[in-house]
């Protein structure tokens, strides 16, 4: 077989707000991991996670990948995705992975669902798989929760872009999607800090998946009693506030994009970022009232994304 390079891309996908699914209602974990979830909702972007795969005939098979041109030993939910699929063919093969990921790794933009979901897509179209969207969907699931890299962003990539809802958690086909339609002039002009906030420990606190997961549901209640993007934004700032992610710079961002002209501005979950939604004309004030904060390279301006995860020539 001659060297096969297939390539993918997936959205950037911003979640809004969130409620963790990892116990029964009787306090008891959930085994299944395929019910495992979140429901929450956000933003697909038009930047996010461009992935190469190559794959060539080898005596042994060997996965190789890089982020940005960096080969890197980090990206876990990729390589756990990539055996899942070799392990399904009696081939060997030399596997080569790269993303180029336009937006902040780390900051709420779900490069690691979108990294996994790419890979799966371009390496299924690669060894010739008979795999659907929600079976390819679901292994990136499985990766992701056992990883503990995230809980529903590979749910809300699979299928769909603009605004998305994810009104019961899971797997690909199992999780249940709504959208709150949007007018595809709007753009997104996100704001974010250097800092990280480590998911394992949110996702690991008893205390704090009470207090998300109280919140988060009353979101969802809020949002689904009047679905607009507006209020869908001031129930998200609402969550953000409430659970306890809000920083002061958080809050700062917030304010100002509101008073330059967005619709509405919420925090990226998990991360030290703030999404505005912004009609096109109030763009470049709303970009402008960031950088008086941050440097102009911690400033994204981005379409909002309808599609969804997708191959591409």
């Amino acid at each position: 077989m001659p060297k096969k390079i297939v390539k993918a891309f997936a959205p950037g996908a911003i979640s809004s707000f969130f409620e963790i699914f990892n116990t029964n209602p009787d306090g008891t974990p959930i085994t299944d991991l395929q019910r495992m979830g979140a429901r929450g909702g956000g933003f697909g972007l038009q930047c996010g996670v461009h992935t190469k795969v190559t794959l060539e005939n080898a005596s042994e098979n060997s996965i190789q990948i890089s982020i940005n041109n960096q080969p890197t030993a980090e990206a876990k939910v990729t390589k756990n995705v990539t055996q899942t699929l070799l392990d399904q063919v009696p081939k060997k093969y030399a596997v080569t992975v790269e993303h180029q990921i336009d937006v902040p790794i780390g900051m709420g933009f779900g490069t690691s669902a979108g990294g996994a979901l790419t890979t799966g897509l371009a390496l299924k179209e690669a060894l010739n798989l008979p795999l659907t969207y929600n079976q390819i969907g679901t292994i990136a699931h499985l990766a992701e929760i056992q990883l503990q890299t995230g809980l529903g962003t590979v749910s809300s990539l699979t299928f769909s872009g603009g605004l998305v809802l994810v009104t019961e958690p899971g797997a690909p086909g199992i999780c249940k999607i709504d959208r709150i339609p949007l007018n595809p002039d709007y753009m997104v002009v996100v704001g974010y800090y250097q800092a990280l906030i480590p998911k394992k420990s949110v996702l690991s606190s008893p205390q704090q998946k009470q207090r998300i997961n109280v919140y988060g549901r009353k979101a969802l209640e809020a949002i689904f009693a009047e679905p607009s993007l507006e209020n869908f934004l001031t129930q998200c700032w609402a969550f953000s506030q409430n659970a306890g992610f809000a920083t002061e710079g958080i809050c700062q961002l917030v304010k100002a994009a509101e008073k330059a002209g967005a619709v509405g501005a919420a925090q990226n979950m998990i991360g030290e970022a703030v999404h505005a939604v912004v009609p096109e004309e109030n763009v470049p004030s709303v970009a402008e009232v960031f950088k008086q904060t941050l440097s102009s390279n911690q400033v994204i301006v981005s379409r909002i994304d309808f599609e969804g995860v997708r191959l591409v020539k």
